[in-house]
């Protein structure tokens, strides 16, 4: 027995898509029910098939920045999937005024809201790229400006679409901010200098540094001073403006290190004897295995004949650099005893008239 719409109603088909229900036709609610179907169908299939593809498609590629991305798409909520095929559907057919502002409105938040989400995600990946432990104070500071720019923008955006005039709020955020500004100077000129830092990267956590008669290590870069271990044990707390006008010995950097000392022995030594020592010291200097550049007779000096030497350290410690140095200082305190050189120190001597 076949379902006959005129037999039970009274009405054949066409009649029958015609009837108005809540000021709606039959024929615009089944095409409303159609377009939510198969919005929500190809958004499915958009999500389990054609978002399939693209991984296997950004997995052969070198750069993980498309793959982070993909990931942020293929995870946006199912309440959005549904809301649109739903917010799609509502446009084909005729709604209270205050319905229709009310799912425009919500539409505004919700894209907005996971426009956010992965803007928020792709920041977060962004300093993941760029930081690393060393930098954790920094990139927590610029996240925290990053998103809180995301949600006054989206904040900003939704009040628009929702017919809130924004001029007045924009102003008055404008002069506020000018006033906070003025306010916290110092704070906020600190905070960019850790920035700077960040970005120019001077020095970081753990690096040897000199900052005029002060010399350290880094121990932490925070959003508003710096906070260094002296050599005698003691925290010096910097702030980051400070450093950023100030001029920074950064030893870290120091991967070559040249070194040079002199030497003295006395007057009454041999000029045989001081032109082997030049070759003495080189020989020195070569058997340990250090660069070696020179040694010069440089000079007369007050109680000594002095030797210029100069050598290279290849390391940036400065426990390797001491003991270069008592290495060589042995050295040539060995050959100098061997060869009958004796080493100048202070003298003085004093000539007596005779009367």
């Amino acid at each position: 027995m076949s379902f006959d719409i005129e037999s039970v109603f009274g009405l054949n088909l066409a009649q029958w898509l015609e009837l108005e229900f809540a000021g709606n036709t039959m024929r615009n609610i089944l095409l409303a029910l159609v377009v939510f179907l198969g919005t929500f169908v190809i958004l499915k299939i958009f999500r389990k098939v054609i978002l399939k593809k693209l991984g296997e498609l950004v997995q052969k590629t070198e750069t993980d920045l498309d793959d982070e991305f993909l990931d942020l798409v293929s995870h946006i909520s199912s309440l959005f999937y549904w809301f649109l095929a739903f917010y799609l559907s509502s446009k084909v057919i005729q709604t209270a005024e205050w319905l229709e502002t009310f799912l425009d409105g919500a539409f505004v938040i919700l894209v907005v809201f996971e426009v956010i989400k992965v803007a928020e995600n792709l920041v977060d990946f962004g300093m993941r790229r760029m930081a690393s432990k060393r930098d954790q104070t920094a990139v927590a500071g610029i996240k925290l400006i990053a998103k809180i720019i995301l949600w006054s923008t989206g904040l900003l955006l939704v009040l628009s679409n929702l017919g809130v005039n924004i001029s007045s709020l924009v102003a008055g955020l404008g002069i506020g901010g000018i006033a906070v500004a003025l306010a916290a100077q110092n704070i906020l000129g600190d905070l960019f200098a850790s920035f700077t830092i960040y970005f120019d990267k001077p020095f970081q956590i753990g690096d040897l540094i000199v900052l005029g008669n002060d010399k350290g290590r880094v121990k932490k870069i925070g959003l508003k001073t710096t906070r260094i271990q002296t050599l005698h044990g003691e925290e010096l707390i910097i702030s980051n403006k400070e450093l950023t006008e100030t001029r920074i010995q950064n030893f870290k950097k120091l991967t070559r290190r040249r070194v040079v000392f002199s030497i003295g022995v006395t007057y009454n030594t041999k000029t045989e004897k001081l032109k082997k020592i030049p070759k003495i010291i080189g020989e020195i200097i070569q058997s340990l295995e250090f660069e070696f550049e020179r040694t010069h007779f440089r000079e007369f000096g007050d109680f000594s004949l002095n030797f210029e030497v100069v050598y290279y350290v290849n390391s940036q410690s400065y426990d390797e650099y001491m003991d270069s140095r008592q290495l060589i200082n042995f050295a040539i305190k060995e050959r100098f005893d061997k060869e009958k050189i004796e080493i100048a120190f202070p003298t003085q001597t004093i000539y007596v008239a005779k009367e």
